[in-house]
């Protein structure tokens, strides 16, 4: 009997369509809140002294240039660590002001980047190697909480980036500023003392659980191309990701 071809194609279509789902989703409640409330945010980071706004972006590249080997000797805190962890670095950074806010950064990238390889390990793939580190840095710049931001970048699925230091430069400049643009928000929740560690904790869970799902989703799709091809997978998370355009009579 002569195998169905159309059952794989439909197979993997249903699987990618599910993940695609589950990318749109990745944003829960709080985000959503912040998204609506994105104005009121703005007009708060606007008001950051300009030596602190300068400061984000640099820190945040910093950041990730250290977690990026701290993650890798960092202990797997299991399912709900991490979710702990961020909470506990949020509420001590927004406790007292944009002074310990900014300072808490660097901790909490740290974490979300632990819980990305925890997720990419999950994926079963072996978080490090090269490569696959590669992809926990690019799961900050696959999508964003932001909602000026919620394009996603499907042009990752197969690019086995070969890291030399050059290139783990280069990829932490791309990455930066989108990531930065997301810090930037939090500290503004969290110029306030007192009030800024309520802030912090709740921004801090929210945005790790968007990115947590971000890497399950990615991973996932890494797993299906190394079965169905990196093309085929691609194209279909592209259809299924890009919202449909409206036509107005």
């Amino acid at each position: 009997m002569d195998r169905d071809l159309t059952e794989p194609t439909s197979d993997l279509a249903a699987e990618v369509a599910e993940l695609a789902r589950r990318y749109r989703r990745a944003n829960g409640p709080v985000i959503r809140l912040v998204n609506r409330l994105g104005g009121a945010f703005e007009a708060q980071l606007s008001a950051l002294p300009e030596s602190v706004r300068s400061q984000i972006e640099r820190v945040t590249a910093q950041a990730l240039e250290a977690s990026y080997g701290v993650a890798a000797r960092t202990p797997d805190l299991g399912p709900r660590g991490p979710m702990a962890a961020v909470i506990a670095s949020g509420a001590a950074g927004g406790a007292g002001g944009l002074p310990t806010a900014v300072a808490e950064l660097p901790v909490t990238v740290t974490l979300f980047l632990n819980a990305i390889r925890a997720e990419a390990r999950a994926a079963g793939f072996d978080p490090n190697e090269d490569w696959v580190r590669a992809e926990c840095l690019q799961v900050f710049s696959a999508g964003s909480p932001l909602k000026q931001d919620d394009g996603v970048n499907t042009s990752f699925i197969g690019s086995r980036l070969a890291l030399t230091g050059s290139a783990v430069q280069n990829l932490i400049a791309a990455i930066a500023p989108k990531l930065a643009a997301v810090l930037g928000q939090k500290l503004a929740a969290q110029a306030i003392p007192v009030l800024g560690a309520v802030s912090g904790a709740t921004l801090n869970a929210a945005y790790l659980a968007f990115y947590r799902e971000v890497a399950r989703v990615r991973f996932a799709l890494l797993k299906l191309a190394e079965e169905h091809g990196t093309e085929a997978v691609e194209a279909e998370f592209r259809l299924a990701a890009t919202p449909p355009k409206v036509i107005r009579a």
